[in-house]
């Protein structure tokens, strides 16, 4: 007798459906095949103890499982549940009132049958909706992430018992419905961050207001204490809030990452991730034997931060060169390629030298001459290339500090941020994948950034006497169209050029000595 089911299978942030067919014949043994790896032949043992907790038999024939299609690697141990259903339905054990086939049934077993959680569930739930399945039967600590999606029943399970009597008709189980829009809608400025907590540092203020109006990337150089990390983490309060397509995508990876917890639903705020400066590259981009999302990938939509830049090992720094570009990542392995998309901003902050007091106004840098240069020459050009806003931070006063006044909150600045992006969406309508300043190509920058005489007479001033490099030139024309938006200018006037100047300081030939 042969039973079936579906099941289904990640790869990238998308999901494919897996046919699960158990059938019981003459001889004796255990025999899977369809590419699985040693989680998914592990089942086995699982799938027996569970029978077992429970009064059920594990058949004593040749029992065969076939995961199609069979070229397909089949990985995680999220097949448990559906084999252990079709074991019971093919070996007359159990008779099922609904048919299986109408359901994705998915779920990891613990020997005594409660269903742990698994990942991706998101992508899954989409797919199962799009190819007309009627429900999707999961663990119940991943209901409330597939609930996201809407139009397909979704059952929530504690354990193999209940599973088994929801399909005979004996336990009804009711799908669970969440109001995604309303819980989305509801906690998109949540962010316990604001800028209304930072005493003094107006400039670097401005500074990240035109990083997040533009979409550029912007790295802070400055002393031990200045308070970078604390600006930086403050970046996405001041960001437009996710759109819902956003979100889901974002929510999907996250999904993928294993990284929802429980109850969790859609991601409504933008990520911050701040990985340590040790992390791996394939930490970093993503990878693996079975490729995973990395940092880059679950930044997507939001902020990545690399605190203490140098600190970084070169090799990680430069694979995110190409992601930087294309906004997303390609992991090629033998048998099989995924993408997954890398839209974010970078946020980086340093130390001007290894003792962290170069330019310090009050205390006096001891690093040997020529050490400054060969700290900032960690970062190669190619990625400072790629970094718009170079900020220059300096500690804040004792008379800052104690200040009483209150500072402008996060969501004063982010009202004029969308004002500016908004401007920005409108002239790029017409132009594919493209609705930010940071994004244009330089043929756009010809095209847009247009500067009168006595622009062209001070960006050239300003690249003669203070040393520029011709990479400085699209970057400032970027940031000073931003700068424009913010001041609600249709045209780049002098004073907006002027101010994108001043955030190249590492483009300066006599920076660093």
């Amino acid at each position: 007798m042969l039973a079936k089911t579906y099941g289904s299978a990640v790869f990238g942030v998308d999901a494919q459906i897996i046919t699960i067919e158990v059938n019981v014949g003459q001889g004796i043994g255990f025999f899977m095949v369809g590419l699985a790896d040693s989680a998914v032949k592990e089942s086995q043992q699982r799938v027996e103890a569970s029978l077992k907790y429970f009064g059920y038999k594990m058949p004593r024939q040749k029992l065969v499982v076939n995961l199609a299609p069979a070229d397909i690697k089949k990985e995680g141990s999220s097949y448990d549940l559906p084999i252990a259903l079709c074991t019971l339905v093919t070996s007359e054990q159990i008779t099922c009132e609904l048919n299986t086939e109408d359901y994705i049934i998915l779920g990891e077993l613990s020997l005594d049958g409660i269903l742990r959680p698994i990942k991706g569930v998101l992508p899954i739930a989409i797919e199962a909706r799009k190819r007309g399945f009627k429900g999707f039967v999961l663990p119940a600590e991943n209901a409330h992430e597939a609930a996201i999606v809407n139009n397909i029943d979704i059952i929530p399970v504690e354990n193999l018992t209940d599973a088994i009597a929801f399909f005979e008709g004996k336990l009804k189980i009711d799908p669970l419905v969440v109001d995604t829009r309303d819980l989305f809608f509801t906690s998109q400025n949540e962010y316990e961050a604001d800028f209304e907590h930072v005493q003094g540092q107006e400039n670097i203020k401005r500074a990240l207001e035109i990083t997040a109006a533009g979409g550029h990337n912007a790295i802070m150089i400055g002393p031990p204490g200045a308070g970078k990390t604390m600006l930086a983490r403050r970046i996405p309060s001041i960001l437009p809030p996710l759109s819902l397509p956003e979100a889901l995508e974002t929510t999907k990876i996250h999904s993928v990452a294993g990284r929802l917890g429980k109850q969790a639903t859609l991601v409504s705020t933008r990520p911050f991730r701040a990985p340590h400066h040790s992390i791996s590259d394939v930490a970093l981009v993503g990878g693996g034997s079975y490729p995973q999302p990395g940092e880059i990938s679950l930044a997507h939509n939001g902020v990545l931060f690399l605190d203490e830049l140098p600190e970084f090992k070169r090799s990680v720094l430069e694979v995110m060169r190409q992601p930087l570009e294309e906004r997303k990542v390609s992991i090629s392995r033998a048998k099989m390629s995924v993408e997954y998309p890398a839209n974010f901003m970078l946020i980086a902050s340093m130390n001007p030298c290894p003792c962290g007091y170069y330019n310090h106004p009050e205390r006096e840098c001891v690093c040997a001459p020529g050490v400054v240069q060969k700290y900032l020459n960690k970062i190669s050009g190619p990625l400072l290339d790629r970094i718009d806003l170079h900020v220059e931070v300096t500690p804040v006063s004792f008379d800052q500090i104690s200040s009483t006044r209150k500072s402008e909150s996060s969501e004063q600045i982010r009202e004029r941020v969308i004002k500016a992006r908004q401007r920005q969406i409108a002239r790029f309508k017409d132009r594919k994948e493209i609705y930010s300043n940071a994004m244009m190509t330089p043929e756009m920058v010809k095209e847009i950034c247009v500067i009168e005489e006595v622009g062209k007479a001070l960006l050239r001033k300003a690249m003669e006497r203070l040393g520029l490099s011709a990479r400085a030139y699209d970057r400032i024309l970027k940031v000073s169209r931003t700068i424009a938006d913010l001041a609600d200018s249709d045209n780049i006037k002098v004073e907006h050029l002027a101010e994108a100047i001043q955030y190249r300081s590492l483009d300066r030939d006599n920076w660093a000595g």
